[in-house]
């Protein structure tokens, strides 16, 4: 695709990277094919080449709309579309670089700015977020049918958690709402890692991985919360931790892009890079270890959902399939499993009526094989599945950690 950058666009921090990936493009379509707001709304604006176009259009000088910024805010940020791509356009990229740019120059209505600004101030606080759960909880019978559906319907007791005792050491991230939503997923992470000869050390510095500031219209902010968490890590990192492991692929997926987001910070560019690298899903750990040795067989019948952020962004799907496999789960079929269940970290807030439409769609899929229950690796994916009030849905460590010899 050819590009002419205004001159003000050519100022921008990021407007080589944003010219290069426009040029990459060839416009051939077909993203739009494995687009799920394409599939749903049928509009070329809402489907990756046209917001390409939208783009590609106001960095060439044409005026920021609220129409082009709608548009991207439809955008679930899945990453479907790179998958297909036959050119590898670094999309996601281009949408952070377009959003940045139309979102400075098209103010927001004061709905959309609390809305954002509260999702801001509330998720990255986990005390202050499971403080607001329990009240929740307490008067859940009064709440509007759309924030009712947003508070788990149980909440599995975290567990104990094993002392480090191991030479192996690992950090991990702890998450902002994951705790409160599900607490039990990082103690079972570690049971697990435990068992297998790997010790989890604690990092109590590190704080949000910065995701959602930076996709709420925050960059500068998601930023400085990723400069926190690599202060906090790196003096374990050299001291040997080997590796900083998340359990929500969505965190480790922005994690691992720390090194590209950081690449022309001076002071923090070569470290955030190193953390990119160390840092693992934990399917990525478990998956090395002999996980046999320490569980024994099962046969319960398991519907896998995959988050975009682990197939798409960290191209790791069918790896949680495999360990499950391993383990004698009976998984079963699940069609169209690379399209998103409409989480796509506040998007479900942000955007209820097509993020409903995209669960009910995704449920139907994964319960078409009548599972006992569905398992996924990311918390926004679980709490959003969970909303429905139909098949269970837990993380997949919670499943593994029963069958620990």
């Amino acid at each position: 695709m050819q590009t002419n950058l205004s001159e003000q666009s050519r100022q921008l921090p990021r407007a080589e990277e944003a010219d290069k990936i426009l040029r990459t493009c060839v416009h051939c379509g077909f993203c739009n094919a494995t687009c799920p707001t394409y599939q749903l709304l049928g509009d070329e604006l809402d489907g990756p080449r046209g917001r390409i176009y939208l783009i590609k259009q106001v960095l060439e000088g044409a005026p920021a709309t609220a129409k082009a910024q709608l548009h991207l805010d439809r955008c679930l940020t899945c990453r479907n579309c790179e998958t297909t791509c036959p050119s590898g356009v670094d999309y996601h990229n281009l949408l952070d670089i377009g959003r940045a740019v139309i979102d400075q120059a098209v103010p927001r209505p004061a709905s959309q700015r609390l809305l954002r600004q509260g999702l801001r101030a509330l998720a990255p606080n986990p005390n202050l977020f499971k403080t607001l759960l329990q009240i929740g909880a307490t008067f859940r019978p009064l709440l509007p049918r759309g924030i009712e559906a947003k508070l788990p319907h149980d909440l599995p007791a975290a567990g104990k958690r094993p002392a480090p005792r191991h030479a192996r050491r690992v950090l991990m991230l702890e998450g902002c709402v994951q705790p409160g939503l599900s607490p039990n997923t990082n103690a079972a992470a570690a049971r697990v890692l435990d068992r297998l000869g790997i010790s989890v050390i604690p990092a109590p510095d590190a704080g949000c991985c910065g995701a959602l500031d930076y996709h709420l219209d925050a960059q500068a902010t998601g930023l400085d919360r990723a400069r926190r968490n690599i202060d906090a890590w790196w003096p374990h990192l050299e001291n040997g931790a080997e590796a900083i492991v998340q359990t929500a692929s969505g965190c480790g997926a922005f994690i691992k892009d720390y090194g590209h987001l950081l690449e022309r910070d001076p002071i923090y560019a070569a470290r955030a890079r190193r953390v990119s690298e160390l840092a693992l899903d934990l399917v990525q750990v478990l998956a090395a270890e002999p996980l046999e040795r320490v569980c024994t067989a099962t046969d319960q019948r398991v519907a896998f959902h995959c988050p975009c952020t682990l197939q798409h962004a960290q191209k790791l799907g069918g790896a949680v399939e495999a360990v499950l496999t391993r383990l004698g789960f009976n998984l079963t079929a699940v069609p169209d499993s690379h399209l998103c269940c409409g989480s796509a970290g506040t998007y479900s807030i942000t955007q209820p009526e097509l993020a409903r439409q995209l669960r009910d769609n995704k449920l139907n899929a994964l319960e078409s094989g009548h599972p006992d229950v569905i398992a996924t690796a990311n918390i926004g994916c679980q709490n959003h599945l969970n909303s429905a009030g139909r098949t269970p849905v837990r993380h997949w460590i919670e499943l593994v950690d029963p069958v620990l010899r």
